[in-house]
C-alpha cells in the first residue's frame, strides 16, 4: 500500500495500477484480514474517482480488520482525503475523526498530524471530543451499539431486533466513523462519552 499510495501522490498511475495487479495476482487478500484490507484499499486508492468510494467502502467492511487499527485508519486516511478532495465534507470528516482518534489512541503521530491537517482542511475546527459531544445516533443505531457493547454478535443482535446480521454489520459500519472508533472493543467508552443531550436522544 505504501508503494500505491507513493504512487498516486507523485502521478504516476500506471505504476499503482501495476502494483495493485500484482497484489491481485498474488492473491495476497486470502492470506489474512490484515493482508485482504491492505490489497482492498490499495485498490481503492488507485482507483478512478467515479469507482474509489465503492471500493473504499469494500476495504472497510472486510471482516477481522479490527484487530489491525493502524492499517484501518490508514485506509480510512485515504477515504477521507479521497472525499475532501471530492467535496463530500460531512463523509469526509466522519472517517477523518476515526482514523486521527486511532492514530493518537497507537501513538502514531506523524500519522495523527496527517490526519489532523485534512480534517482542519475540511473546516473542522473542534477537538475529537468535541466533535464526540456532536455526535447523533438515531435510536436504532444506539439500541445495536449498546448490544454490540455489551457482548452479543451480529447475529444476537439481529435476533433480538429483528434484522438479518448483515444489516446489523451495515449498521455498525457507520456507526463506529460516528463515534471516532475502529472496534466493537471501544463501544463502551465511546457510548459513555456522549454528551447527556446526546444520551438522551433516544427519547426524543
Amino acid at each position: 500500500m505504501d508503494l500505491v499510495e507513493a504512487a498516486v501522490r507523485t502521478g504516476r498511475h500506471a505504476e499503482a495500477h501495476a502494483h495493485v495487479a500484482a497484489i491481485q495476482a498474488a492473491n495476497i487478500a486470502a492470506l489474512s484480514p490484515r493482508l485482504a484490507l491492505l490489497a482492498a484499499g490499495s485498490a481503492a486508492i488507485a482507483a478512478p474517482q467515479d469507482s474509489a468510494g465503492g471500493r473504499f467502502e469494500e476495504a472497510l467492511a472486510i471482516p477481522g480488520t479490527d484487530a489491525w487499527p493502524f492499517d484501518l485508519a490508514r485506509v480510512q486516511l485515504a477515504y477521507g482525503e479521497r472525499l475532501r478532495r471530492a467535496q463530500a465534507v460531512s463523509e469526509s470528516r466522519r472517517q477523518l475523526v476515526a482514523a486521527l482518534g486511532t492514530f493518537e489512541r497507537v501513538g502514531a503521530r506523524p500519522w495523527a498530524d496527517r490526519a489532523a491537517n485534512e480534517l482542519r482542511a475540511t473546516g473542522q475546527i473542534r477537538s475529537r471530543t468535541g466533535e464526540r459531544d456532536h455526535v447523533s445516533l438515531t435510536p436504532q443505531e444506539r439500541e445495536i451499539a449498546m448490544l454490540a457493547a455489551g457482548g452479543l454478535t451480529n447475529k444476537e443482535i439481529g435476533q433480538r431486533l429483528f434484522l438479518s446480521p448483515r444489516t446489523v454489520g451495515g449498521h455498525l459500519h457507520r456507526i463506529f466513523p460516528k463515534l471516532g472508533i475502529t472496534s466493537r472493543a471501544a463501544l463502551r467508552d465511546a457510548l459513555n462519552a456522549l454528551s447527556p443531550e446526546r444520551q438522551d436522544d433516544r427519547h426524543s
